[in-house]
């Protein structure tokens, strides 16, 4: 019998559906029977593409003997993070708190009454394994904890909230100069998160980090090096889908061998726009334009709604066979050395074995993962070599397969008659903040590659946010199936008004209407999530978190950029673009806001750093298109173009920096040294 999750909008929740387990979703009513009940809360939160989060649900989650003791003695709750990324943040920063270490799914017990939590972790096997007691042994230590021990749990709740609003809280700096050589040193620490080895941990993709660095080599000679370092180990690397374009979430190694194989679009969106910096810094390395071209592909093909938005993600996991229970990791995705062999002629194999890393052992699983020697170029034979291996994975060469289906859940995939391998199931709902992503990534691809495919598309998607994610006035984060849900939150305001600008800045003539529209979203913002007496953004709107345990402006960077650093940038940007101060006061007046953190724990905020350098050095071009277009295929960040064709005579150029101007730039040369002193 299905319990509360089965008319859930969100693919991760319908995954739920068939357990033993009451699942409830997160609402008042599971809430208010929790307290009635005197139960506490398990509260477990994941994602739909998460691999160990589907583990759970195929084990411990489906076990009749924990689903009977979980329903009698708890409220059981399922939340998808990328619903609702508030909910996920409170209690990801609490398990931090508690325990050192976070990751999903992220399993915590909450009080009824109050919702702290007072106990949790991330994996919980069904039998004792890994070191870790067995999922029902915790329950049982749980319910005697909160039923026998109150004094203890009294005392622990009080330390957890007291943290959690220590935490949150963020107090004016106002001693703290925000000043160059507070940018330098932030520049110096967080470019050596990514500089250095790490070896034996796990690779991720850290573009808040990659993008300071590039930043950051105005000022560092060493920074475009390192962020030069990034991009290779990312085009070569086994993280980037090398048949049919995409990149996987990170590396389970140190040495970018070994993906973990989900899909995601924000991780997309930022590589591109990193990808497309670097091309314009003239690290013109061919590698870089093809993974740009692949995830343009890759989107088209896999990722694009018919209504013209991107769809979130896809699984790590997929089946080998459709009379398999479960799926299997990395399947769609990996080859062992016999197929190679067969799938390839003789002298292509010898080609590809001198090109990738290909062993008859296989790094993983006793399967291949294709890695890129970086020495080694990508010639007409590996292309070949390309269709052939696109043709066993989708049934057809990439010529034929425009469009390729997404497959919605389990069940479904099973059902349609693939032509090539069994693929994962996609993730289809359209998230406003990753979309905005993509089109920032897009949008600046084009303005280097000076390909009007990267512009066509993000213009289509940005079309369809600005028609459809609003009602009833307010702008709202999902849409599923043509049906909006969930008010937008922090970061969906943030990155939208940032794709807005990008457009602006980067698209053809036609674009200059998006300036408009992000002013429009800047408004809605600022009534909804701006905290007027301290500055910074909540996380949510001030008429929209009456079921938070507190209140938090996100300033920390994780795989996405933090929605305040975002948010300081659009505003100085929209300053420079507007002539209109205010703009300006609250940027300044959020970023003092978080100066001591800035001081104190730079490599926690690598986005501030990068606002802090639009703030100290934002620079505004009125200049006429053509002059604009051959500046934006250079790197030249911190900077905006106003288009003016009525300039001084004899001049190409006028840059002003903050509030004065220089002397207008007659050449161009002039002009570049201008924006760069």
């Amino acid at each position: 019998m299905a319990n509360h999750l089965l008319d859930t909008q969100s693919l991760y929740l319908r995954k739920h559906a068939d357990n033993p387990i009451n699942w409830w979703y997160w609402g008042k009513e599971a809430l208010e029977l929790a307290k009635s009940e005197n139960k506490p809360i398990f509260l477990s939160v994941g994602y739909s593409s998460c691999h160990w989060c589907t583990v759970m649900e195929g084990d411990a989650f489906s076990d009749q003997a924990v689903a009977d003791y979980l329903n009698d003695h708890f409220i059981a709750i399922k939340v998808d993070r990328e619903e609702r990324p508030d909910i996920d943040s409170i209690y990801m920063t609490a398990l931090q708190m508690m325990t050192g270490q976070g990751g999903w799914p992220l399993n915590v017990f909450l009080t009824p009454d109050d919702l702290v939590p007072f106990y949790g972790g991330t994996y919980f096997p069904l039998k004792p394994s890994y070191g870790k007691p067995g999922f029902l042994q915790i329950l049982q230590s749980i319910d005697d904890f909160y039923h026998h021990q109150k004094d203890k749990l009294t005392s622990l709740t009080t330390e957890i909230i007291k943290e959690l609003e220590n935490n949150s809280q963020v107090n004016l700096s106002g001693d703290i100069e925000l000043n160059e050589n507070i940018l330098i040193e932030g520049i110096n620490q967080n470019s050596q998160v990514i500089a250095r080895n790490d070896y034996g941990r796990p690779r991720f993709p850290m573009m808040p980090y990659s993008y300071l660095t590039l930043e950051g080599s105005t000022l560092n000679s060493d920074g475009q090096n390192i962020a030069v370092r990034r991009g290779i180990d990312l085009v070569n690397g086994g993280i980037y889908d090398h048949i049919a374009g995409g990149f996987h979430r990170y590396t389970v190694d140190a040495t970018w061998t070994v993906p973990h194989f989900e899909k995601m679009l924000y991780d997309n969106g930022l590589i591109m726009e990193f990808l497309a910096n670097l091309w314009s810094c003239g690290q013109e390395i061919v590698e870089i334009k093809e993974a740009c071209d692949g995830i343009y592909h890759w989107l088209k093909r896999e990722m694009l709604a018919p209504e013209n938005y991107f769809y979130a993600s896809q699984d790590a996991d997929n089946f080998a066979d459709v009379n398999d229970d479960e799926p299997e990791e990395g399947n769609f995705y990996v080859w062992s050395y016999q197929q190679l062999k067969e799938c390839l002629s003789e002298e292509e194999f010898t080609t590809f074995s001198e090109t990738f890393n290909i062993s008859s052992k296989g790094n993983f699983e006793g399967n291949i993962v294709l890695q890129k020697k970086e020495d080694k170029a990508v010639n007409d034979i590996i292309k070949n070599c390309y269709e052939k291996l696109f043709k066993v994975r989708y049934g057809h060469y990439s010529s034929v397969v425009n469009q390729f289906p997404p497959a919605r859940n389990n069940e479904e995939v099973k059902t349609i008659p693939w032509q090539g391998r069994i693929p994962p199931v996609t993730d289809t709902k359209m998230v406003l903040s990753w979309n905005s992503l993509m089109i920032s990534g897009l949008a600046r691809a084009y303005s280097v590659f000076q390909e009007a495919k990267y512009l066509d598309l993000a213009t289509k998607v940005a079309d369809f946010i600005l028609n459809n994610q609003w009602q009833d006035d307010r702008l709202y984060r999902l849409n599923y199936n043509g049906k909006v849900s969930i008010l937008a939150q922090g970061e969906d305001y943030a990155f939208l008004i940032k794709s807005l600008l990008d457009l602006v800045q980067n698209g053809d003539d036609n674009c200059g209407k998006y300036l408009q529209q992000a002013i429009k979203v800047q408004d809605e913002f600022d009534r909804h999530c701006y905290d007027v007496e301290n500055g910074g953004y909540y996380n949510n709107a001030l008429d929209n978190n009456d079921d938070l345990l507190i209140q938090e402006k996100s300033y920390i960077d994780n795989a996405t950029p933090s929605s305040n650093g975002i948010a300081v940038a659009n505003l100085i940007r929209l300053g420079l673009l507007t002539d209109n101060v205010g703009y300006l006061d609250k940027a300044e007046k959020t970023l003092q806001l978080f100066a001591e953190t800035m001081s104190k724990n730079p490599v926690s905020c690598p986005t501030l750093f990068t606002a802090l350098n639009w703030y100290l050095k934002g620079t505004s071009v009125t200049t006429n298109d053509h002059t604009k277009q051959k500046l934006l295929r250079q790197y030249l960040p911190n900077t905006v173009y106003k288009i003016n064709d009525n300039l001084p005579k004899d001049s190409i150029a006028i840059v002003c920096k903050q509030l004065s101007c220089l002397e207008p730039a007659t050449t161009e040369n002039q002009l570049v040294q201008q924006i760069q002193s």
